[in-house]
């Protein structure tokens, strides 16, 4: 058997192997059109950065490795051009010599990965203008960085790539300027945890022009202008161009493969194309959404190589599925860890769901054990059947252990209310006793046995003024005099048992405090005694930070209440 691989990063890369690990006999030729193999994608701001010093570990594997490991031929600087499934061939050139020839297969695989959108907008071809995909483009990147000493940078973008981009380019001591249509970075996040990701960048020193268009670029004054749409252009000694990737499928298209969303190849759940003995996997290839069903595209190296391992398995007449991504991330953003799983409330509501959620902010570890530091989680579930949907945390501690555990128990269909039944290793300097995540499963299950009625974010301002309800804040005195809610009220929870008489039973008490432990208590007291009340998920602390570009607070005592 005869395999061709159309890309050796990522998914083409563990095809490769592991079909060699199942077929000793199988000759396996990869063409890679870089000049790289197996280089690690995320990897490429941190060597601009300098945090990665040497080049050669952004590349997992060289040509010369692979083939003395595996036996596989590894042709860098080649590039396919044309597929002939009628006659199982591909067209290739060699990019070095421009020597152009035919290569047979019994088996294809396509692995060609995503481009960076190129916008056909004016001044597109300045010479200061980056793209970051590959390490060719790193290379360039760094060595216009050492050369010129930008002062100054323009990422236009504000996915992944772009937020580790500006901090490495921070820590280097220029200038940087996020600019993107969206109102907020990082789309799978909410827009109300991503304002922690706002703060912690502004807080840094990075610059953010949220929901302006760009509509072009002019060279002046030895740097570049930034033309936006609606607002005075950005001026930078260099910019990067960070505002997606496009699926490359103009080979799949030229040899009448299925496509499907935004033009991806479309593949069932053994990565087989509409084409006979064509395989897809990777960065190109639509996939079934985990949670929501739907066709989706989802650009994430952890689903790319296990697509590859499937291909792989399957080629070599194995009867291996893919079962769906769900997109689980991890962000580093200076002090700050941003990760999510599964869909948005966003997201869900768009999808038809109805999508309901908690916000809690505990401790990473136990709180009387030192150096614990807060997170704030919002785990989204289904209204009525509780299907746990999606889970986004942002913290400094703590953080990646929380999200695998969510992402676990969404891949393993467990409510959300299930959540409270996780068994999670606990020790003080590594959890609570009831770990966060079990903690996130108490309050959604309060909430199915109506226990617990919340209200939420955008309900602040929507709240009757008139007297028709009663708002109540029960955080101390002196927090409540620090800031708080226009029409709250503050009666401390430790002194409303004392003072239900200032209460009148026959209105709606909506209840904050601030991180919503305080708040619960309070509505517990007052609905043993006859209040009909709503505690405000998040508390004070997530409103404050959502709606005044508050950083996230550190530290915070058993109670709730915020360490100075």
């Amino acid at each position: 058997m005869k395999v061709v691989i159309v890309g050796g990063v990522a998914g083409g890369a563990t095809a490769a192997a592991r079909i060699r690990r199942l077929d000793e006999q199988a000759e396996i030729v990869v063409f890679e059109r870089s000049g790289y193999v197996s280089y690690a994608n995320c990897g490429l701001p941190y060597y601009i950065g300098g945090v990665i010093t040497d080049p050669e570990e952004l590349t997992l594997q060289t040509p010369e490795r692979f083939f003395s490991r595996f036996r596989i031929s590894m042709k860098v600087r080649h590039e396919v051009t044309a597929i002939h499934p009628e006659k199982k061939a591909v067209s290739v050139t060699n990019l070095e010599t421009g020597e152009a020839f035919e290569e047979s297969y019994d088996k294809l695989l396509l692995s060609p990965g995503a481009k960076p959108a190129q916008p056909r907008l004016p001044g597109i071809g300045i010479r200061k203008l980056f793209t970051l995909r590959t390490v060719e483009d790193t290379l360039r990147i760094k060595e216009y960085i050492n050369r010129h000493r930008p002062r100054s940078a323009v990422l236009a973008g504000g996915g992944f790539i772009s937020v580790e981009l500006a901090e490495n380019l921070r820590e280097l001591g220029m200038e940087v300027t996020i600019v993107q249509s969206l109102a907020h970075l990082m789309n799978p996040f909410d827009p109300d945890m991503a304002s922690f990701l706002h703060s912690e960048m502004r807080g840094h020193g990075v610059k953010l022009a949220l929901g302006h268009f760009v509509e072009g670029f002019a060279e002046r004054d030895g740097g570049v202008d930034v033309l936006l749409k609606d607002g005075a252009s950005l001026h930078a000694d260099m910019v990067v161009l960070a505002i997606g990737v496009s699926p490359d499928t103009e080979l799949a298209r030229g040899a009448d493969l299925e496509l499907g969303v935004r033009n991806s190849i479309v593949v069932n759940e053994r990565m087989e194309t509409s084409v006979p003995d064509i395989y897809a996997v990777g960065d190109a290839v639509q996939v079934r959404h985990f949670v929501t069903g739907q066709d989706a595209l989802l650009s994430l190296a952890g689903p790319a190589n296990k697509q590859g391992r499937v291909a792989a398995d399957n080629i070599c007449g194995g009867d291996s599925r893919y079962a769906g991504s769900q997109g689980s991330s991890i962000l580093k953003v200076f002090g700050l860890t941003a990760a999510v799983t599964g869909i948005s409330e966003t997201a869900a509501k768009e999808a038809g769901l109805d999508a309901d959620s908690v916000v809690l902010s505990p401790m990473s570890h136990a709180g009387y054990y030192p150096g614990g530091k807060v997170m704030t989680m919002k785990v989204v579930f289904e209204r009525g059947t509780y299907r746990l949907l999606g889970a986004q945390i942002m913290g400094y501690e703590g953080v990646d252990k929380r999200i695998d555990v969510l992402a676990t128990a969404l891949r393993a269909g467990l409510k959300a209310t299930e959540l409270k039944d996780l068994d999670l290793a606990y020790a003080p300097p590594y959890s609570s006793a009831k770990d966060p995540v079990n903690m996130a499963g108490f309050m959604i299950e309060n909430i199915a046995h109506g226990i617990l009625k919340q209200w939420h974010l955008a309900d602040a301002d929507t709240l009757p003024r008139g007297g028709s309800v009663t708002l109540l804040d029960v955080r101390t005195t002196g927090e409540f005099a620090q800031g708080h809610i226009d029409g709250f009220v503050n009666i401390p929870v430790d002194e409303l048992r004392e003072r239900l008489g200032e209460l009148d039973r026959g209105k709606p008490v909506y209840v904050i405090c601030q991180s919503g432990l305080r708040s619960y208590i309070a509505c517990r007291i007052l609905a043993g005694n006859g209040f009909d009340c709503y505690n405000f998920s998040g508390g004070f602390r997530f409103y404050d930070a959502v709606m005044n570009d508050r950083c996230l607070t550190e530290s915070a005592t058993a109670c709730g209440m915020d360490k100075r």
